[in-house]
């Protein structure tokens, strides 16, 4: 019952911020709405306001917002009030506004969690050495607190990253450390790996006490090096560095159950994660996901000459079908791999 309820809001906020910023710049731009419906299916219950119709329906898995003229066979297209009517610039704000509102839900919820937790800093005590790497060769221990790199203070380890990774310094780094009280120089010649030169230490975290300006630029900080992990991560796929493991709805509301398990923080992290996810994978150019509609405007922008709307539904209606039984697939396979049958 926890992971049905947690899944439901979760996904529930998920939506309804990613259809908010459709509607609410639509709004903005003077674009009429017809429908803003959280859920797919039949239509469970609702209130009409002006031509605007808000919707709850049945399949909790998605959401819309019919804009005025947005289909071709809107009787209304040729409005004032038409999306169609709207200049280039205003309705590639409409488009990007939904996934945009997703990146700024993951800043504010994990800033919540930095002002109630702490911000994750990685302090100049060591807190792993690595074996093979020169920081072990050297002598280097855990519990060591660097203080200082070829004469030079550090304040925090982002410096260290930098004096180590510096590729103008001698390959000898002198590091000064204190450990038990005393004060040690150790020479570490850093290795390259993958273009980066280290020397094989992981950090102490701890978590730092912060206000609200912090922690939303923690949450900034923290969104941005989300999205880089996942276009590494695509990237590796396409290079066939690493294996194409996607989770559809299934393992979604697994580990959003496991989350709730662990209380409200850990459901608060996945949310602004899948928030990040959400916004990311609707700005690819794929069919049917608002990348490709912003695709086609940046198209029309340029050439001066509109897509025909009829075949750029076409277009939309193909991907999504494929997106479902790509879904279809990934839910499958999900099924299968929780109920521990063969891989």
């Amino acid at each position: 019952m926890l992971t049905a309820i947690a899944a439901i809001i979760v996904f529930g906020i998920l939506i309804f911020i990613h259809e908010a910023g459709h509607y609410l710049v639509a709004r903005l731009v003077g674009v009429g709405v017809h429908e803003f419906s959280l859920g797919f299916g039949p239509r469970l219950w609702g209130v009409s306001k002006g031509r605007t119709a808000y919707n709850l329906r049945a399949v909790p898995l998605g959401g819309f917002v019919r804009l005025v003229g947005m289909d071709p066979q809107d009787e209304e297209k040729d409005q004032p009030y038409s999306f169609a009517r709207k200049s280039v610039a205003q309705r590639m704000a409409v488009i990007l506004a939904g996934p945009m509102m997703n990146f700024v839900l993951a800043v504010i919820v994990l800033a919540i969690v930095f002002m109630f937790q702490g911000l994750p800093t990685a302090t100049t005590t060591v807190n792993q050495v690595l074996p093979g790497y020169p920081a072990a060769a050297a002598g280097i221990k855990v519990g060591d607190r660097i203080t200082a790199i070829d004469g030079e203070p550090v304040r925090d380890w982002t410096d260290i990253l930098w004096a180590v990774g510096d590729p103008k310094a001698d390959d000898t780094r002198v590091l000064t450390v204190e450990r038990d009280g005393r004060r040690l120089t150790i020479e570490v010649t850093p290795v390259t790996e993958e273009g980066k030169r280290k020397i094989g230490l992981l950090p102490l975290i701890v978590q730092e006490p912060v206000g609200v300006g912090k922690a939303l630029a923690g949450g900034v900080e923290y969104t941005g090096q989300i999205v880089k992990l996942i276009v590494v991560f695509l990237g590796k796929i396409f290079t066939r560095e690493a294996p194409a493991d996607f989770g559809g709805p299934v393992r979604i509301v697994a580990e959003i159950g496991n989350a709730a398990k662990l209380g409200l923080f850990s459901l608060l992290q996945l949310t602004a994660f899948l928030s990040i996810n959400l916004g990311f994978f609707n700005l690819l150019p794929i069919p049917a996901l608002d990348g490709a509609r912003i695709g086609f405007l940046l198209w029309e922008g340029v050439t001066r000459s509109p897509i025909d709307p009829e075949k750029e539904n076409i277009v939309h209606l193909v991907g999504f079908t494929l997106l479902i039984l790509l879904m279809v697939a990934i839910t499958y396979h999900d099924i299968i791999q929780m109920s521990g049958g063969v891989q």
